[in-house]
């Protein structure tokens, strides 16, 4: 057992060569998948029949996802204390078990309060995942600096894999149960085998991951911030506010889109199509924007990338257009996560290695706050006159509200 995070160098964990991070980026990438891709986007495509099966309003059916911020949120706060004591790759596996799981659980469950427990408790695990996963993307990174956006990039990607395998798995699985009662556990539990097996080989390939990659790494760039945490994440305050407004905003339409175009005559095939395009897009904008993560050390990336998703948000509301939902999807699919990496990027570029763990835990809690606020919001204002639309369009203006404070972040250090 590893001591304070920290893992001893071995024969098996040398420096691994080019090749070999790659592998292990795209092995970490099933984190991602378990933890945001599975866990919590697939819920967008089952709520339209939970919600007609269990008579929930569109508050509710919103509240099952602040329920999963909530312990998103709970599970941050708690992942620090959790690395230090067992290290990221046991809590990354761990987690990504336990988030396997509650969803397993969530097909023996009817009643709104347990409901709302279960989604709780997979933000939870799902956290410890997706926190451990980006640290050690960003270690990987700082073996190879000019390819660490793209690295981060591939592991932010992973979700795209599990929004791609929901998409391919939850309507065939719903069409194969439809005439059961609750028809739509049986997708959740085909999800839970899923999240099981990518489990599985993430268990495998941490064997080989170097126990302490940023020691073995070239240090820093000269100009990186001293060493005071709290100081340092303070100084983020206006990506961090960005951030927050990024969390409450996307997870609007990742909750209710499939809901909206199901209501615009969207039948199962074209929900497929566009699910699955959206996830293909996700795994793409890896190599998309790793050169403007690169780039900048400020929030540049996090404003341009918010002001891209609020276009794609507000697309499928001007027009029930078939192309232009598909348009929303891709553009959406292609940025949302490329947000949460330029965090990730911004921290590295700004804070020596042993405070990333801080920095981006900071901006992990920031983010499940937002998505506190985000779902149930949204479907409270869809639940009045204006219906998913009216509520798709807060969340547009919630994401260009924060472009706005993203574009004001600077970098901590000017460059060397």
């Amino acid at each position: 057992m590893q001591q304070n995070g920290r893992e001893p160098m071995t024969s098996n964990a040398a420096t691994p060569t080019p090749t070999q991070v790659l592998k292990l980026a795209l092995a970490l990438s099933l984190g991602a998948a378990v933890s945001l891709g599975i866990t919590r986007f697939s819920y967008g495509l089952l709520l339209p029949p939970m919600r007609e099966d269990l008579g929930w309003s569109y508050a509710l059916a919103g509240g099952m996802n602040t329920a999963n911020a909530a312990g998103y949120l709970f599970g941050a706060l708690m992942t620090p204390a959790l690395m230090r004591r067992f290290g990221p790759k046991q809590l990354l596996v761990g987690g990504a078990f336990w988030a396997s799981v509650f969803m397993v659980a969530s097909g023996f469950l009817v009643s709104a309060p347990a409901l709302l427990l279960q989604r709780l408790l997979a933000g939870l695990a799902s956290a410890w995942v997706f926190v451990a996963g980006g640290l050690l993307a960003a270690r990987l990174g700082s073996l190879q600096p000019t390819r660490a956006g793209f690295l981060l990039g591939i592991y932010y990607g992973g979700t795209g894999l599990g929004i791609t395998l929901s998409a391919l798995l939850v309507p065939a699985v719903l069409q194969a149960a439809s005439q059961v009662v609750h028809g739509w556990s049986w997708a959740w539990w085909a999800l839970a085998a899923a999240s099981f097996v990518a489990t599985a080989v993430l268990a495998v390939e941490m064997r080989r991951m170097p126990g302490d990659v940023h020691a073995a790494a070239p240090p820093l760039a000269a100009h990186a911030a001293p060493a005071n945490p709290g100081v340092q994440v303070h100084r983020f305050g206006w990506a961090l506010a960005g951030y927050t407004l990024f969390g409450a905003g996307y997870i609007g339409y990742m909750t209710f889109v499939i809901a909206l175009l199901r209501e615009q005559g969207a039948g199962a095939g074209n929900i497929t199509m566009f699910y699955a395009l959206l996830g293909v897009a996700c795994v793409a904008s890896s190599r998309l924007w790793s050169g403007l993560l690169d780039r900048f050390r400020g929030g540049e990336p996090q404003a341009i990338l918010n002001a891209l998703l609020g276009v794609a948000t507000i697309l499928p509301v001007v027009s029930a257009s078939w192309p232009l939902a598909i348009a929303s999807g891709l553009l959406f699919g292609a940025v949302f996560l490329s947000v949460v990496a330029s965090t990730t990027a911004l921290v590295r570029h700004n804070l020596p290695a042993p405070q990333w763990a801080t920095g981006i835990s900071a901006f992990t809690i920031v983010f499940a706050a937002g998505q506190i606020v985000g779902p149930t919001l949204t479907g409270w204002i869809s639940d009045g006159s204006g219906g998913l639309a009216r509520g798709l369009v807060a969340s547009a203006g919630i994401l260009w509200a924060g472009a706005l404070l993203a574009s004001r972040q600077k970098p901590l250090q000017p460059p060397a």
